[in-house]
């Protein structure tokens, strides 16, 4: 049974930062690609940030520069560090996973954990 499982969301000032954690059970880790997206009220799921197995990473424009996602293959973790955060950065954040083995392809999501920016 594979899990995601998000934490350390929270009500943060503008311009303040957050570091979102992702801890991924249940399936091999260090091979698995990883992603963080948002969803504001009213709106669709959103791209944020991807990391491949081989720990290569995307940003979507409206966070370049100012969020890095990383990850411990040891802790089987994925990380979300959020910088200079702004009141259009409330949402509720997802960690995705995604691989390919013999069994063929698979993807997961967690939770999801809210994220409010005041401004």
């Amino acid at each position: 049974q594979v899990q995601l499982v998000e934490s350390g969301g929270g009500l943060v000032e503008a311009g303040k930062s957050l570091t979102l954690s992702c801890v991924v059970s249940g399936s091999t880790f260090a091979i698995n690609a990883m992603g963080w997206y948002r969803q504001a009220p009213g709106k669709e799921r959103e791209f944020v940030a991807f990391m491949s197995g081989g720990s290569s990473t995307n940003y979507a424009n409206s966070v370049k520069g100012r969020f890095t996602i990383s990850r411990d293959n040891a802790k089987n973790t994925v990380y979300l560090q959020m910088n200079n955060l702004k009141p259009e950065d409330t949402a509720v954040y997802y960690c995705h996973s995604s691989w390919a083995d013999g069994l063929g392809n698979h993807d997961y999501w967690g939770q999801g954990t809210q994220v409010t920016v005041s401004s």
